[in-house]
């Protein structure tokens, strides 16, 4: 993802996505029981509590005939570890996560059960387990990354329920963080679609672009100055689609759709995108189907973008 100079003046309208994989959830997060050290205490003790337990973005997934689901345990069962409240269900249930070595996976009639990254598991769980999921890697990369003060270089500890860290010396505050990066399928007047081959990427493996927004920069201009420094085409219409948290290990991924009204001549920087061409749907699909391109799978915002374009489930296999 290039971080140039360009930006842009542009107009910008609204639709929306279908559901996306990693932007679901049921659990009231209860805030407002983060810095309640009493009632934490009361609920780390209590055995209906259920705590998930990530370890390298990774969490313990049952994988059955009837779809996937985390594997909680009860809180005297978890391991050492950072804590943090994920929040209290409908139902009273308390969720918390701990950062700390999974459990041993175990093999269960009828499930199979071990451990799986989010990418993996995120699309196959339900709107609770998936929302749960995403909210403990993002938390557990915060704490596995961040041990000190970013001021004084200090030691720093796990405070408000695990959603923030503080300095043992200063007594400043860090919380966790998250990099706005835009993404955007761009479309010509025929209606065709703009796909892109990163040059780290591995043969036939394409997709949309994508860009951190900069300082002091507009997601909407993010989304033009990025096109145009990787590709050369110059966008005009831009519309946000929606947001997916990317905790892998920090990204919000902002969703947009952008017309390009002027020259459609691919000008890559050969350095970050290796190629670009443009697409009709009967030729993505042609392309899938002879294996020339390959699509980003569907836990990807990537792939609902391109998807909600395409009309229709896209092909292939991921």
């Amino acid at each position: 993802m290039s971080r140039g100079t360009r930006s842009a003046d542009v107009a910008v309208a609204h639709t929306a996505l279908p559901r996306l994989a990693l932007a679901r959830g049921e659990v009231d997060r209860a805030a407002h029981r983060r810095d309640d050290e009493q009632w934490l205490a009361a609920a780390w003790a209590d055995p209906g509590t259920r705590v998930l337990v990530v370890e390298g973005g990774r969490a313990l997934v049952g994988f059955g005939s009837d779809g996937a689901h985390l594997v909680f345990l009860p809180p005297e069962q978890a391991p050492e570890g950072v804590r943090f409240l994920l929040g209290v269900a409908a139902d009273g249930v308390v969720y918390l996560g701990v950062a700390g070595p999974l459990p041993e996976s175990a093999q269960v009639v009828g499930v199979e059960v071990r451990p799986a990254p989010l990418r993996e598991a995120g699309p196959l769980l339900s709107d609770r387990d998936a929302g749960l999921m995403t909210h403990a890697v993002a938390l557990a990369n915060f704490h596995d990354s961040h041990h000190f003060c970013p001021r004084c270089g200090e030691p720093s500890k796990p405070v408000s329920a695990g959603h923030a860290r503080r300095c043992t010396v200063e007594g400043t505050d860090e919380f966790p963080r998250s990099d706005p990066a835009m993404i955007v399928l761009v479309t010509d007047p025929g209606d065709r679609c703009l796909l892109a081959r990163n040059a780290a990427w591995p043969a036939h493996r394409v997709s949309i672009l994508a860009g951190f927004v900069e300082a002091g920069e507009s997601a909407e201009q993010a989304v033009a100055r990025e096109v145009h420094e990787e590709t050369g085409i110059t966008v005009g219409q831009i519309r946000y689609l929606g947001s997916q948290p990317w905790p892998m290990p920090q990204s919000l991924m902002l969703a947009f759709r952008a017309e390009a009204p002027g020259s459609l001549e691919i000008t890559v920087d050969q350095e970050e995108i290796a190629e670009a061409h443009w697409f009709s749907r009967e030729e993505l699909a042609a392309a899938i189907a002879d294996g020339s391109i390959l699509l980003p799978p569907p836990v990807s915002i990537a792939h609902q973008i391109i998807q909600s374009w395409y009309g229709a489930e896209l092909p292939g296999s991921w």
